[in-house]
């Protein structure tokens, strides 16, 4: 009956393998003249979701998570991982060959300083490839080596390329024109803004070497990268004259290549670094965030002036048009109805003890699916049963499927592509009899997920400012969660945009039209997971009698119910009751209508006052 075609529940991982392919690729550096190698989870363009044949760190280690990075040299190696991956790792990797080590406590580059002794009598070259690197990470890396005694030594090739036997081809995926109606202004009219850029930040070109820039300035999308309608390629973009674009003509019908020739030269995106040449004694902008280290080399040496910072069409693509805030609000209609379908169907299979983890992912998929709009989910769903749960990022597989037990917590972040927007959203709900402590903690989530939802701040407000309101309920009970509070979100792009996000690390200012996740949680090891998720939108707020600044607030997109029994009405003040019950009088008034007799009987219950 439910069946999900755009996940599977396979564990591509093989630590088994990574014995003999650590010792190929030393045997390798040695022939080389190299005492190690950089290995980072990356593509040339640092995207989030990876195509197979550039999973190199998942090929070496066995390690699968969406963050990490090896450094492997000729008598020890380690791996890298955040927060997020400590249990998987360990089941992931092999630990006679890798060591692990905490991605943001020790990154590589403190890493490298530590650990190598080199000097003039002991040379230490450690190679890395700096199309998968950024400039300042590469950067890093020579500091650190250089303060070690090594050298961080460029290659031309990367020596996992040559090893990796029956390496996935390329994706090829065919390049689509987005409808105006959907993206809300034209190509033309954005390059127009992109020009106004260069001339504020006085250069004289634009290499864009986000894939999601390049998809937004050219109305196109794509199908190169799991879960994100990406098309691969870069683009050009001088202050005067034809922009151009680099993109494999394979992915381009007659069609889609004769609408975009009108606006921007077509080329290969081998003739990238040759057409740099261009812009020799000119000022080139390169993004921080995206731009491979080869990309500055290859200026320089082509006579060019690099100059590094954000991409300006970044917060661009982050500030929704009127069209994209429509699509957005449509999306969520049609994604709530389909998840609250879900919800009703959830609770009366999960008490019969037969519902399984990847039974509950098939079935939310099927539901979207029978929408007869959904594209793709926008990532793998985590569907996380007791224990399960309290991985923040677990991806169930056939390995570690359970069955969802009675009086246990479920926890299920999922997503979905739709052509008019993207969605995210997490709902935890209760299987029988949840305990105190459990309501306990799912009601202090709910605090902090309230207080941001309902917040109101100047303008110019960065997320930074606002994380903490997330927490403070947590926090009065010795507790926190180890995940910022919210990200961006793209229209029909990828479901982790920035530069905005509500974090400790957020300091780009919101602003109106940005849409953003509001996602608290609470993580008990080996007990359950808690996360509330939807997804905002900035807006406009009142402003009071005497007001002497501009004010923001958010508007609540996402449409599904939250688990009354997991609410601990004790401990909610009167204004959080009725935020609430005032939230699930919109869910079932926006919803009723798109649902069966049942399901509405069912959404009914779930959204009564509290």
């Amino acid at each position: 009956m439910f069946e999900a075609r755009f996940q599977t529940f396979d564990d591509s991982s093989e630590p088994a393998a990574s014995a003999g392919r650590v010792a190929a690729l030393r045997a390798d550096l040695k022939r080389r003249g190299l005492d190690g190698l950089m290995v980072p989870r990356a593509d040339r363009q640092q995207n989030e979701y990876l195509p197979a044949s550039e999973e190199r760190l998942a090929w070496l280690t066995g390690f699968t998570g969406s963050a990490g990075a090896a450094i492997v040299l000729l008598d020890r190696a380690v791996l890298f991982v955040d927060g997020r991956y400590t249990v998987q790792v360990k089941t992931q990797t092999d630990s006679a060959v890798f060591a692990i080590e905490h991605l943001v406590d020790c990154p590589p580059d403190q890493w490298l300083e530590k650990n190598l002794k080199g000097g003039a009598k002991n040379p230490i070259k450690i190679g890395f490839d700096p199309w998968l690197h950024t400039t300042e990470s590469a950067e890093k890396l020579k500091a650190a080596c250089a303060k070690a005694g090594a050298s961080l030594v460029a290659l031309d090739n990367n020596p996992i390329d040559a090893l990796w036997d029956k390496r996935p081809a390329p994706p090829h995926g065919p390049v689509i024109l987005r409808d105006i109606k959907l993206a809300g202004e034209s190509v033309a009219e954005k390059l127009r803004l992109i020009r106004i850029e260069l001339a504020r930040l006085r250069a004289d070109a634009l290499i864009v070497s986000d894939p999601q820039n390049v998809a937004w300035t050219f109305n196109i999308r794509g199908s190169d990268v799991a879960h994100t309608p990406l098309a691969l390629a870069f683009a050009a973009i001088p202050r005067e004259g034809r922009p151009r674009l680099y993109v494999d003509p394979v992915k381009l019908t007659n069609e889609v290549r004769h609408a975009l020739e009108e606006i921007a030269d077509i080329r290969n995106p081998a003739d990238l670094t040759g057409d740099l040449g261009a812009f020799k004694d000119k000022s080139v902008w390169l993004d921080t965030a995206s731009a491979a280290a080869a990309l500055t080399l290859e200026v320089s040496a082509k006579g060019g002036k690099p100059t590094r910072g954000a991409d300006p069409i970044t917060l661009m693509k982050a500030t929704k048009n009127n069209a994209e805030i429509a699509g957005a609000r449509a999306a969520h209609l049609r994604d709530g109805a389909a998840l609250t379908r879900f919800l009703a169907w959830f609770d009366h299979e999960a008490p019969t003890g037969q519902l399984t983890e990847i039974g509950a992912v098939e079935a939310l998929e099927t539901f979207r699916r029978d929408t007869g709009l959904l594209r793709d989910v926008s990532f793998p769903t985590i569907s996380g049963s007791g224990p399960n749960g309290a991985t923040v990022h677990y991806r169930v597989t056939k390995d570690s499927n359970r069955v969802i037990g009675n009086n246990e917590l479920f926890l299920i972040d999922s997503g979905a592509q739709y052509e008019d927007g993207t969605t995210d959203v997490t709902r935890t709900v209760a299987v029988g009899t949840p305990s105190d402590e459990m309501r306990d903690r799912f009601t202090r989530v709910l605090k902090g997920h309230i207080a941001i939802a309902t917040a109101t701040f100047p303008e110019g407000t960065s997320g930074a400012q606002l994380d903490p309101l997330a927490r403070v309920a947590l926090w009065q009970a010795g507790l926190d969660f180890d995940h910022g509070t919210g990200h961006g979100v793209g229209s029909y792009l990828s479901v982790h945009e920035g530069p905005a996000r509500i974090s400790k690390l957020g300091h780009v200012p919101l602003k109106r039209g940005m849409i953003l996740s509001n996602e608290p949680g609470y993580y008990k090891t080996n007990g359950y997971g808690i996360r509330i998720e939807n997804l905002l939108l900035v807006i406009a707020a009142p402003l009071p009698d005497g007001a002497e600044k501009v004010l923001n607030a958010f508007e609540t997109l996402t449409l599904a119910p939250i688990d009354r029994r997991l609410i601990d009405t004790r401990l909610l003040t009167g204004r959080e009751r009725l935020w609430v019950d005032g939230y699930h009088a919109r869910v079932r008034d926006a919803l009723r209508p798109l649902l069966d007799a049942a399901t509405q009987s069912w959404l009914d219950a779930a959204t009564r006052p509290l």
